[in-house]
């Protein structure tokens, strides 16, 4: 996983948040109540019992009534980090599941660091999800259960969202490959066939609609291989799915590779624009890329700093 230079260089963004936050911890991030910060909000009449050292006494010269100003007070926020760990991302020289727990490691630097709360889900466990709070102190404890994720079987993301705890508005992040049956609609054939998977099922749609019923920002990290952005294979081959044991018989020729990258910009495109929609931020994360790049550059549109 990534060094601790690398987290130092880090600390001095932040994540963008779409809510307020609704916590009752102190924080970095405003909230929907009223408090002390230096922030100023609003005024409101005084009423009996409020700090007098809150007056303002120039609005009393002017209107000969009694007002107090308001401030926006500080509180933590939550972010939410779900990692897939379906098989299918266990794969590539540059493996998806390594991006995974680095991406993973970043967010949630991100959070601990600006005194956010950090929930982390292995989406196939989502009852045993890791909640830690504390600031940077709390974020070894973190790195440990990612270095501890295992990556097998399937993924169901919708139900996994679904279970997620409820603690108040804040930022959901998704990382995964999206290669789930569930997810796509038609499976691979032969190119320009009726059946290639250009297009995401509605349950992408619904994903996006539940997170924001949660008042939740939504941010998808899209993690491919660098296999499956630019295919290597030639000839004819005998593909078999990591995750159901279906196999295919393919021939990879010019015509095949061409479709299958028409297919994948079909994809990325509407994931991109539907979590648009929603007010949230998709990524497009290629495993083969230098992190530094990928989190500094790439990664930029879901940072404040």
């Amino acid at each position: 996983m990534l060094d601790g230079k690398f987290y130092d260089t880090l600390s001095r963004l932040q994540l963008q948040m779409w809510h307020k936050s609704s916590l009752v911890t102190s924080g970095n991030r405003k909230s929907v109540q009223k408090g002390t910060s230096s922030e100023f909000s609003d005024f409101r009449e005084y009423m009996p019992g409020d700090d007098l050292r809150r007056m303002d006494w120039n609005a009393y010269a002017r209107l000969d009534k009694l007002y107090i100003r308001e401030y926006m007070e500080e509180k933590a926020a939550v972010v939410s980090v779900l990692v897939d760990t379906s098989a299918s991302m266990d794969y590539g020289a540059h493996s998806k599941a390594e991006l995974a727990k680095d991406l993973a490691g970043a967010v949630g630097f991100l959070a601990l660091n600006n005194m956010d709360r950090l929930i982390l889900y292995d989406m196939k466990a989502m009852g045993q999800g890791l909640s830690v709070g504390g600031g940077r102190n709390g974020f070894a404890k973190a790195l440990r259960w990612l270095e501890k994720l295992e990556f097998s079987g399937e993924v169901d993301m919708l139900s996994a969202i679904r279970k997620m705890r409820s603690p108040g508005p804040g930022v959901t992040v998704l990382i995964s490959d999206f290669l789930h049956r569930s997810m796509l609609e038609g499976a691979p054939g032969k190119a320009g066939g009726k059946n290639m998977p250009v297009k995401l099922s509605a349950r992408y749609e619904k994903l996006l609609q539940y997170l924001d019923y949660c008042r939740q920002r939504p941010v998808i990290l899209h993690t491919l291989a660098e296999e499956e952005l630019r295919i290597p294979l030639t000839g004819t081959l005998n593909l078999i799915d990591s995750e159901t044991e279906s196999r295919l018989r393919l021939t990879m020729d010019t015509k095949v590779i061409a479709s299958y990258g028409q297919a994948l910009a079909c994809l990325t495109e509407r994931m991109k624009k539907g979590c648009a929609a929603g007010g949230g931020a998709y990524v497009l994360c290629d495993a083969g890329k230098d992190r530094k790049e990928l989190i500094f550059q790439d990664l930029r549109v879901i940072y404040d700093i």
